[in-house]
């Protein structure tokens, strides 16, 4: 790989790196599945199930709010939660880069 792709390569990694730390938590991805299925969700209705406080969740989702992943909207008195596909799209286009850089054989 030249010297330029390299550069862009890591880049990129910068880029979405934070995106890959945030995706890190077993919690988060749990959230992101929930919001997957395509309607807004509540605070309330994302801890329904879980083990864990509105606290605990409200801070899983400003993880993923401070990275792209979910955006929030006042709905009356609650905010509602719902998925943002550009940085996921953005982390597949990644690994699909260093996936056929590992098809070829490079070190990257």
């Amino acid at each position: 790989m030249s010297h330029k792709g390299r550069s862009r390569t890591a880049a990129k990694l910068r880029a979405h790196a934070p995106v890959f730390a945030a995706l890190g938590d077993e919690t988060r991805l749990s959230l992101l599945a929930r919001l997957s299925e395509g309607r807004p969700c509540s605070i309330s209705e994302l801890t329904e199930g879980s083990k864990l406080s509105r606290q605990a969740i409200t801070k899983h989702l400003r993880v993923l709010e401070s990275v792209g992943m979910v955006h929030s909207a006042r709905a009356g008195r609650q905010s509602l939660f719902e998925l943002n596909l550009r940085p996921i799209k953005g982390i597949k286009e990644y690994l699909d880069l260093v996936s056929e850089q590992w098809d070829r054989g490079c070190p990257g």
